[in-house]
């Protein structure tokens, strides 16, 4: 048997370009005799698509595409998710389901068991689980369809569930194991999906053929990496990452492989490349072109600015650098060498007047109290004005350059630095920007070398520096990762040897300035536990406050 896995980019709610890229998978397939070709899970709607679920017409459209797929299916077998109707009355009204579709006919429709609620997924909201597991014989093979998270409890020693979909099947001795996923990348999750797979064939002693999506939906970005695996768990080879990808293979030779077949990832490499295929689809798909950013002569504008480049091409990256009367001469020099080095367009707005005039009007309001955080955020808002108003005249997304860190602890400006259409480094923590900019900067000098070592600062007041009012960020990064990523307490935290009074300082900025995240950008997701959808906290709570 030969078996052909499709890697592809969908989009959500885009019914006709997803059967499209379909079909033409299907027909390169054909070309290439192949028996089977599998999909990804949801691909005819695109996923995670929320709810859009919740339209009937929604649901009428994937059918539709289904019934074209079938109709492709006369001399291969096409294996494809997609949402499908639950015929009874009791539970939910939709199944998450793997189509089996031959001789342009569905054979079999098999439903998703496990349903991921926990983090960025919410799959129980809309989908009924699946109670009976039935083998699709084809070729002479019984073949065990399983999506996603069907293949992440083995043994039934995930304490999330009940059922261990793959024991069900292995009552019936199934030949080999087809997982349609839908699998949103994070740095560490290559790794776990290897294992898993591996893990999977070994237990059961049969191949198992992983076919992931390629591509970013908003905030999620899935990173491909689709698997194959062999009955003794080699892991006979692995799709491109961030890219789509169609390979091939013979049932055989799949089974007659020795050594595994995969190569090493670097982890700021594939960071570099998600962020860049966050940023690429998330404008290629809403229809968007040109971006536009604030360059302050700081490490985080000067990082987004590179991605963005690299992301959407230098002649649609416009950078604008607004100087006041606080800001360093190497500020704006550091950014001119930076604009040049990419061949991007810039312009220079000085904001001092405008800051002046703002100053005047408020004077009688203002009296005389003391230079604050009012004039600080006054200048950030200044910038933002000026930002969004040429967003609005040009048509260009204004790119937000916040990082984690600041995001978590509130230093941010609402309507000023933290405006902007996407979040592109609001995943990545300041430890780690340095850490990204070091690796872009492997090959040659991209980001000036003065950028990146001189000392972190707002440049809103005089010789103003983060580390007057924050602490090193290695041990800033280091407790907010315990609270937000491993979800522990503020006593666990000091026990771990950190200062009793700066854990409980930051642990109470994170609380008090949810507000704040509630109202940015979506966030490039790259880690286990971004700010966004998969972290779900209330604003107005007392915990740590």
């Amino acid at each position: 048997m030969k078996i052909a896995i499709a890697q592809l980019n969908y989009h959500i709610g885009h019914f006709k370009n997803n059967l499209k890229v379909m079909l033409e998978a299907i027909e390169q397939a054909k070309k290439e005799s192949a028996d089977l070709i599998l999909f990804g899970e949801l691909a005819s709607c695109g996923y995670p698509p929320r709810d859009f679920l919740e339209f009937e017409d929604f649901i009428q459209k994937s059918n539709t595409t289904i019934d074209a797929l079938c109709a492709a299916s006369e001399d291969i077998a096409i294996v494809v998710g997609a949402p499908s109707v639950n015929p009874v009355p009791e539970g939910k009204d939709l199944y998450n389901s793997a189509y089996f579709l031959h001789e342009k006919e569905i054979k079999h429709v098999q439903h998703k068991c496990l349903l991921p609620t926990y983090d960025v997924f919410d799959e129980y909201r809309y989908f009924e689980p699946a109670t009976a597991f039935k083998l699709v014989p084809f070729k002479g093979k019984k073949i065990a369809l399983t999506i996603c998270e069907d293949i992440w409890n083995i043994g039934n020693e995930n304490p999330l569930y009940t059922t261990c979909p793959l024991d069900e099947y292995e009552k019936d001795q199934p030949d080999l194991i087809l997982n349609l996923s839908a699998s949103p990348f994070s740095f560490g999750h290559i790794d776990e999906r290897r294992e898993i797979v591996r893990a999977n064939s070994v237990r059961y002693k049969i191949p198992l053929f992983y076919a992931n999506h390629a591509g970013a939906q908003t905030e999620l970005i899935f990173d491909g990496g689709s698997l194959v695996a062999n009955s003794k768990g080699v892991i006979v080879d692995e799709l491109k990452l961030f890219e789509e990808d169609i390979r091939y293979y013979d049932l055989e030779t799949v089974e007659a492989t020795t050594k595994d077949n995969i190569p090493r990832h670097d982890k700021m490499e594939n960071i570099r490349k998600a962020l860049v295929l966050g940023i690429r689809d998330y404008f290629a798909k809403l229809g968007l072109k040109k971006a536009i950013l604030g360059l302050s002569g700081g490490i985080d504008s000067a990082l987004v600015t590179v991605l963005a480049a690299q992301a959407l091409g230098k002649e649609n990256v416009k950078a604008v650098l607004m100087p006041s009367q606080f800001s360093s001469d190497h500020s704006i020099t550091d950014s001119i060498e930076l604009v040049n080095n990419l061949g991007i367009d810039h312009n220079i707005i000085e904001i001092q007047s405008i800051y002046d005039q703002f100053m005047g009007q408020l004077q009688a309001l203002f009296e005389d109290r003391p230079f604050n955080v009012a004039e600080e955020n006054l200048q950030s808002r200044s910038r933002g004005v000026l930002l969004m108003a040429i967003s609005n005249k040009l048509g260009h997304i204004l790119l937000n350059t916040s990082n984690k860190s600041e995001l978590a602890v509130g230093y941010g400006t609402l309507y000023g630095d933290m405006c902007g259409g996407l979040s592109v480094i609001g995943d990545l923590y300041k430890t780690e920007v340095f850490e990204l900019c070091r690796h872009l900067n492997k090959e040659g000098e991209v980001i000036p070398e003065n950028i990146i070592t001189k000392p972190p600062s707002a440049e809103l007041r005089p010789n103003q520096k983060d580390s007057d009012s924050l602490p090193d960020y290695d041990i800033l990064d280091s407790i907010l990762f315990e609270y937000i990523e491993n979800r522990k307490g503020p006593k666990e935290i000091i026990e771990m040897g950190h200062d009793a009074q700066l854990v409980e300082r930051t642990l109470g900025l994170v609380n008090r300035n949810e507000f704040k995240r509630y109202q940015t950008a979506p966030v490039l997701r790259i880690s286990t536990k971004a700010f966004g959808m998969g972290r779900r906290l209330p604003i107005v709570a007392k915990y740590l406050n």
